[in-house]
């Protein structure tokens, strides 16, 4: 078990973006999200929604059986003060389709969490490579 945080956007990662509607599910996003709660990983929604467009997507997370450890912040009840925090949450992973080399999958997110891997992006029409993880992130 892990007590890890993956913060985990929702418009084009857990959804497809057809914001401010909510997209079909992205190919194995609940399924992915569920296991790594199973797998003891707590999640925290970190989107751009906010107001009645965040609690229409936590309410679809919810059908789909995904809770939330934090929603926007980084627990569920933190007090946000700017003037003694910035709004960065904290979270040991974060999943964003806007990251660089854009969203592998939940597949493969999967396999890099858990099996602690990184990849290289497309070079040219090569493969993508796998590599054990050397880096200064701890995964």
């Amino acid at each position: 078990m892990t007590n890890k945080i993956i913060a985990v956007d929702f418009d084009g990662t857990i959804v497809e973006d057809k914001y401010p509607a909510i997209g079909k599910p992205k190919l194995f996003a609940f399924e992915t999200l569920k296991q790594l709660q199973n797998d003891g990983y707590r999640l925290t929604l970190w989107s751009y929604r906010s107001g009645k467009a965040l609690e229409e997507a936590v309410a679809f997370c919810q059908k789909n059986g995904i809770e939330f450890y934090g929603i926007n912040n980084s627990y569920i009840g933190e007090e946000f003060n700017e003037e003694k925090a910035s709004r960065k949450i904290n979270a040991d992973i974060f999943i964003d389709d806007r990251n660089l080399g854009g969203f592998p999958g939940w597949g493969e997110v999967y396999q890099i969490i858990t099996k602690k891997i990184e990849f290289s992006l497309h070079e040219h029409g090569k493969e993508r490579e796998k590599k054990k993880k050397r880096g200064f992130f701890g995964l």
